[in-house]
């Protein structure tokens, strides 16, 4: 019976520490998708604001344009 119990001991001690390795990587894994993830939003975020920056330029000189032509004073009535 002790040798059984013993060798049940000895069979469990790698199991147990091949455990912890798997939490270990996945931790790890899980570290790196946050990294990824985090990188990818950041990328996105500022080539959205890059696109928003350039619409509102663009309206901007559209509109102030459209202001222009329509301020001048082509009457010949004074």
């Amino acid at each position: 019976m002790k040798t059984i119990l013993l060798s049940l001991i000895v069979m469990a001690v790698p199991i147990y520490a091949q455990v912890g390795q798997d939490l270990k990587n996945a931790g790890a894994d899980t570290k790196d998708a946050a990294v990824t993830g985090s990188k990818k939003t950041g990328h996105a975020v500022k080539k959205g604001a890059t696109k928003s920056t350039h619409a509102v330029k663009k309206g901007a000189h559209k509109t102030g344009t459209a202001i222009t032509d329509h301020t001048e004073d082509t009457s010949t009535h004074q």
